[in-house]
């Protein structure tokens, strides 16, 4: 277990290389497993549990794996010091964060020192029947390659993202998103959560002519007509469709 490690901060970036100018490939959600693969002077090269993903994180003093029974179920959680709203701290959790409360008190529930509103979670267990039930909690939340939280988002992780809070398996980038989820949809058969991608992006579609999508030329996640988004990403960047994919 000596290489096994949970992340006990908000959000970690991880990086291509040991570097703070490499790109960041992903983030570490509070409460992400990961085993480091090998240790360098101020950085470790990890694997992240959920999804295999590996990249370097600088080194810090992480907790070992604990069985979470709890996740965040709102956009951004805020943090108490004590079991009461005017003990508001400056410290929040991301959606989808997983943590494990030790016990509740009044409208709070205690994990490590902190407090958090109990109306904030989730039981661990817990799916929604549709898994992009809650993806316009994330409308207007910035473009930011590699992110996957309220602080930026990009296209991928927002497909990502909805699978990890129903406790299913997604991988992180477009372009193995789309490998994985086989099942192949006709245009004119298009329907609500369905998925369309171009080589490097992927948005999901909300109906027959509207689609959401983290778009790095609007730096947001935004609501778009279908048809335009499709004729503009072909004018501006040149690429077609390469499939629609429903889970």
């Amino acid at each position: 277990m000596k290489n096994n490690f949970r992340n006990n901060f908000p959000i970690i970036n991880l990086y291509k290389k040991r570097s703070f100018k490499s790109p960041v490939d992903t983030q570490l959600l509070y409460g992400d497993n990961f085993k480091v693969v090998k240790k360098y002077r101020g950085w470790n090269k990890i694997r992240i549990k959920k999804d295999g993903y590996v990249g370097y994180i600088k080194t810090k003093n992480f907790s070992e794996p604990i069985k979470s029974n709890f996740k965040v179920s709102v956009l951004k959680a805020r943090l108490y010091s004590q079991p009461n709203f005017k003990k508001k701290l400056q410290k929040f959790l991301p959606y989808s964060s997983i943590l494990k409360i030790s016990y509740k008190n009044g409208k709070f529930a205690k994990f490590g020192k902190y407090w958090i509103k109990f109306s904030d979670l989730r039981k661990i267990q817990f799916k929604n029947k549709n898994i992009f039930k809650d993806i316009m909690l994330f409308k207007n939340i910035k473009y930011l390659w590699g992110g996957k939280s309220y602080k930026g988002i990009d296209c991928s992780a927002l497909i990502q993202i909805f699978f990890n809070q129903n406790n299913k398996y997604c991988p992180r980038d477009s372009i193995d998103q789309e490998k994985f989820f086989r099942k192949k949809v006709n245009f004119k058969n298009i329907k609500k959560y369905d998925m369309i991608f171009w080589k490097g992006h992927v948005a999901l579609v909300l109906s027959k002519s509207k689609l959401i999508h983290a778009y790095g030329p609007m730096k947001k996640v935004v609501i778009m007509d279908i048809n335009r988004t499709i004729e503009r990403i072909k004018r501006t960047a040149n690429l077609r469709v390469t499939s629609i994919r429903r889970v």
